[in-house]
């Protein structure tokens, strides 16, 4: 009795054929397992000479595959690691369609697909699934009745499940875009130079090169794939017809399930590239035609080609999704936005670039060291970016390798010159001049420098006590002004106050004024009329006193005149006759009493006359006598007079004497020369 889901497998006692030595099945009644199973239902056959073991049918569960592995057929090429499928061998339930077309032994390219439920014979196929092994082995006793698992034959539970290529989600719950990197295990090997096959390799992007297509429409065939040839690497005999080689495949899964021979086939599933608004995508092929240089003779840093050589594209990949094998093609995602990288002990959140960024450590010219925090924002154009990536590898390698070098060692070879004051206080002149350096070296790099910005500075404890404590005189000082500022505004309000209280007041004084000036007028105009008056009957009255007063004057004048002339006339003859009288008085003394006694005698009363005193109040002396008059200061007097008028009797005496002063009686009449004789 055989089940509805089993089939029975004969075994003949004995027979009279042998069966072949790679045969260990009987198709022509030889002994063995016999090529015919028994079918569900009452089977009848002579126990004596058959014996039948009962075997379930293959079942494929959902979500899992089955591998199939023939033990009969011919055997298979060197080097072959799977048996050639045809068509004819269906789902490899009739054995004789198998044999005779040509069926191998070994594993089988094709697998069975999920709900699978068929009637295989257990000697001729053994079918490997996740959770069991179907089938009997013939190479070896000892297998025989054991549990086989999938382990037995080299493979793990979960490559007999169906390949499922979908959206993983991270840690942080982001959905991730996944494609499956395939790699076969036979074909024929790859062309020299090759790492990745491409079915037709890239004869198709050389002809559309020739032709004169664009960059962006090469870049569409490359990363499209061929997989509608061999249905995704399910059919691989399709694949290996088409020229399907072995080792690492150019194209890759996208998003299905697929039910892959593990034997043949290994998928990886990796990220799908994801190209974000503000970056763009340069892509570095190690795969596709020979390299050549699109750069120019100026560009030395490198070499650019076009989409399907070897090198770094001249073309990046802008917004947008792509499946592109990451085996074989690299790309390195660089930023278009404004990127900003921070010199501090914080990392952006936008990116990491700036992950090993550590802030600036300076030393001034005192030897202060102290620290800072700098921000430098660059951008890098979306059309140079090629041209980047060809220069520093990589946009971790401009900021780790360029940037940081052309930043660290301008400040602390500027810092190191300067004191650390002066450092605070031209901190704008500072960022300026950092500005200036790293723009010029980033521009050998085809990168633009958009800012330079000093962060938090960080100073040591004893400056910063020094700059505290000027910055609260500062504002010391700042508040006095501003309490000044107060007060002046308060007098001026208290004066406003005072002038808008007094308003009243002055407006009466203004009007006050204004009467006192038209009274001021009037009485002007009144005090001109007046003088005017004046003025004319003044000039009359003028005019006649002048003409009297001219009159009389000239009258008086004359009058005056007439006396004084008279007068003087009377007046000389006076003085000439007293003269005259004097000097015939003097020639008289001198006659008399000699020249010297009588000008000594006229000079006493002259002195006499002006009350001149002439001796002391008390007078002592030692002298007794000698001289004309008695001796002492009158000798000596007497002697000075002498010499000043000469001695008698002597040659001068001959000589005129000069004009004497007046004496008692008026002028003293000058004496008379005598001749020489007298």
């Amino acid at each position: 009795m055989i089940g509805p889901t089993e089939v029975g497998l004969v075994i003949k006692r004995f027979g009279l054929r042998k069966l072949s030595e790679d045969n260990p099945i009987a198709f022509n009644g030889e002994a063995g397992y016999q090529s015919e199973l028994l079918m569900p239902g009452w089977r009848f056959r002579l126990w004596l000479l058959y014996a039948v073991e009962k075997h379930p049918w293959v079942q494929i569960p959902a979500g899992e595959i089955g591998v199939v592995i023939a033990q009969i057929g011919n055997p298979l090429p060197i080097g072959a690691k799977s048996a050639v499928y045809r068509r004819e061998f269906g789902n490899f339930t009739d054995l004789y369609t198998f044999v005779g077309h040509g069926g191998q032994k070994g594993v089988q390219r094709p697998v069975l697909p999920p709900g699978t439920l068929v009637p295989i014979h257990p000697v001729a196929f053994m079918v490997v699934t996740r959770r069991r092994v179907y089938g009997v082995p013939v190479s070896s006793n000892q297998l025989r009745g054991a549990m086989l698992s999938p382990e037995n034959f080299g493979l793990r539970p979960d490559q007999l499940e169906i390949v499922r290529i979908q959206p993983h989600s991270s840690e942080g719950g982001r959905v991730i875009d996944t494609i499956g990197i395939v790699t076969t295990f036979e074909g024929e090997p790859l062309d020299s130079g090759d790492i990745a096959s491409r079915l037709g390799g890239f004869d198709d992007v050389e002809k559309m090169e020739s032709g004169g297509s664009t960059d962006a429409d090469m870049i569409e065939v490359l990363l499209g794939n061929k997989n509608t040839q061999h249905n995704n690497y399910q059919d691989f005999q399709a694949f290996l017809e088409a020229g399907g080689k072995i080792g690492l495949q150019h194209d890759p899964l996208l998003y299905g399930a697929f039910t892959l021979n593990p034997f043949l086939v290994s998928v990886e599933i990796v990220p799908m590239l994801v190209v974000e608004q503000g970056q763009v995508a340069v892509v570095k092929s190690y795969v596709g035609l020979a390299t050549r240089d699109t750069s120019g003779s100026e560009f030395k840093h490198g070499s650019l080609v076009r989409p399907g050589h070897r090198g770094i594209w001249q073309e990046p990949l802008r917004t947008g999704k792509y499946p592109i094998n990451p085996r074989c093609y690299q790309a390195e995602i660089v930023p278009t936005a404004i990127l900003t990288l921070n010199w501090a002990d914080v990392v952006s959140h936008a990116h990491s670039y700036d992950a090993r960024l550590q802030p600036i450590v300076a030393k001034s010219r005192e030897g202060f060291v102290f620290k800072f925090d700098l921000q430098v924002q660059i951008h890098v154009p979306d059309t140079r970016a090629p041209r980047v990536i060809s220069s520093v590898g990589s946009m971790a390698n401009l900021v780790n390798e360029v940037l940081q070098a052309a930043v660290g060692n301008h400040f602390r070879d500027k810092l190191q010159s300067m004191p650390a004051v002066m450092f605070i206080e031209t901190r704008h002149e500072v960022q300026r001049e950092a500005f200036e350096h790293i723009s010029v070296q980033l521009a050998e790099y085809q990168v633009e420098t958009k800012g330079v910005y000093i962060q938090d500075v960080i100073l040591p404890e004893d400056m910063v006590q020094v700059l505290t404590q000027r910055e609260i005189a500062n504002q010391e000082v700042e508040t006095y002004r501003m309490q000044r500022v107060a007060e002046e505004e308060r007098i001026a309000t208290e004066q406003a106050r005072g002038t808008a209280d007094m308003q009243l007041q002055l407006a009466q004084a203004q009007v006050n004024v204004d009467i006192q000036k038209h009274n001021a007028s009037s009485q002007r105009a009144r005090a001109e009329g007046e003088a005017a008056y004046t003025r004319e009957t003044g000039l009359a009255k003028a005019d006649v006193d002048a003409a009297v007063i001219r009159q009389t004057g000239l009258a008086r004048a004359e009058t005056e005149a007439a006396i004084i002339r008279e007068s003087g006339l009377a007046r000389g003859q006076e003085v000439e006759a007293i003269g005259m009288a004097r000097a015939k008085s003097f020639a008289e003394q001198v006659a008399a009493l000699g020249r010297s006694e009588t000008a000594l005698i006229n000079a006493i009363a002259s002195l006499s006359e002006h009350n001149v005193k002439i001796m002391p109040e008390i007078l002592v002396t030692g002298s007794a006598g000698g001289g004309l008059l008695g001796g002492g200061s009158l000798d000596a007097l007497a002697a000075q007079l002498t010499r000043f008028f000469g001695s008698g009797g002597s040659e001068a005496d001959s000589r005129p004497l000069p004009p004497s002063t007046p004496g008692p009686g008026g002028s003293v009449p000058p004496v008379p020369d005598k001749p020489a004789a007298a």
